[in-house]
């Protein structure tokens, strides 16, 4: 016969036992597409930013034109007025303005004739690109330093305190892609097509669903999901936090794989034009730019540390705080080109990239399967 005590001990029981059941949660449902409505309602600001991004890298192609004169301060002017200022890293927005800077080397370039070898002058074009006089195109510095410096600063900032539905949405947009994800950036393929870093996954991708563009996209959908169903899942959203952090990071060093083989590829012939030497310089410049934007960025929220990425630019003739002899890689390539090769393994084991991947970066998947 049941005592008090007991019915006391069983009702107890029941009691916690309903009520581990009730605190424990069914697995996050994750939607196979991302799903906003409200994204261009969520976004203006990153849509400015991207804009000014491409009205002031329009502005310095023009000095890709031989004998046109490139302005630094129309240069600056349109990266102040677009507020891109107050999102880059100081010591990048350091490295930018100034007689010295980015912008005023591209200037003091432009209107010129450029010869690789010992630095004269003050650069100028070759082979459709504009070089300063060491052999460093300043487009891709201002551009593909941004990348990092500027849009990828601006997203650590979206992804540290409180997440919404609205910042999953502005992380996105700054990133480069669209709710749609078409993994391409060819506009006439697509609605929206990816810009930015969204447009260079889309490169390293070989769209059979295992790369790292539908990765990101994964990521993506998973955070959203986990942020739009509440606190019980915010393990989940972190795990999708650190996933798009580590590959973001991963498809910069992929990049920068891809453009150290190109280098490899065009210099390593027996023969090389002037507009082979100007391809090569122009690889190698994206090398220098998609690394050194990295630059400071929140320890936090990459994996290479300032101390590796400043031995990746001395390994590429560029160091952040000297002259490059970034010319060397087209006059002196038997010893210059192995330091792309010491790159692309330091990457490889940095990011675990296995040999396949290594030899797939070399292509532009997007060229390669016409989409």
């Amino acid at each position: 016969m049941l005592t008090t005590r007991s019915l006391l001990l069983m009702l107890l029981a029941s009691i916690s036992f309903f009520a581990c059941q009730k605190d424990e949660k069914t697995p996050l449902a994750i939607p196979e597409t991302y799903l906003s409505p409200e994204f261009s309602t969520n976004t203006p600001l990153e849509t400015g930013y991207a804009n000014a991004l491409n009205a002031l890298v329009n502005e310095a192609k023009k000095g890709r034109t031989t004998g046109t004169v490139v302005d630094a301060a129309q240069l600056e002017n349109l990266y102040k007025t677009g507020g891109l200022d107050l999102i880059t890293t100081p010591y990048y927005n350091g490295r930018l303005i100034g007689a010295n800077g980015f912008f005023g080397e591209l200037a003091k370039a432009s209107g010129n004739v450029y010869t690789p070898g010992s630095p004269s002058g003050q650069g100028g074009t070759l082979g459709g690109y504009l070089f300063d006089e060491n052999g460093l195109e300043m487009e891709q510095m201002i551009e593909k330093g941004l990348f990092a410096a500027a849009f990828y600063n601006y997203a650590t900032t979206l992804m540290s305190g409180e997440i919404s539905p609205k910042r999953v949405d502005q992380l996105i947009a700054i990133y480069g892609a669209h709710p749609d994800f078409p993994n391409t950036p060819t506009a006439g393929k697509a609605a929206n097509p990816d810009r930015f870093m969204a447009n260079y996954v889309a490169r390293r991708d070989k769209n059979d669903g295992q790369g790292m563009y539908t990765q990101m996209k994964k990521h993506f959908i998973t955070l959203r999901a986990a942020v739009e169903a509440g606190e019980k899942y915010n393990e989940e959203r972190d795990a999708a936090l650190e996933g798009i952090q580590l590959t973001w990071e991963k498809i910069n060093a992929a990049t920068v794989v891809n453009y150290c083989h190109s280098v490899i590829s065009t210099m390593s012939a027996t023969n090389t034009s002037d507009a082979d030497k100007a391809k090569a310089l122009h690889a190698y410049g994206e090398c220098v730019g998609f690394l050194h934007g990295w630059r400071t960025v929140s320890a936090d929220f990459k994996v290479l540390s300032d101390a590796e990425i400043d031995q990746l630019l001395v390994l590429l003739n560029a160091p952040y705080n000297t002259t490059p002899t970034s010319y060397t890689f087209v006059t002196d390539p038997v010893n210059q080109l192995p330091k792309l090769t010491q790159i692309i393994t330091t990457l490889q084991q940095k990011f675990g990239f296995t040999n396949q991947e290594i030899e797939d970066f070399k292509n532009n998947w997007v060229a390669v399967q016409g989409r």
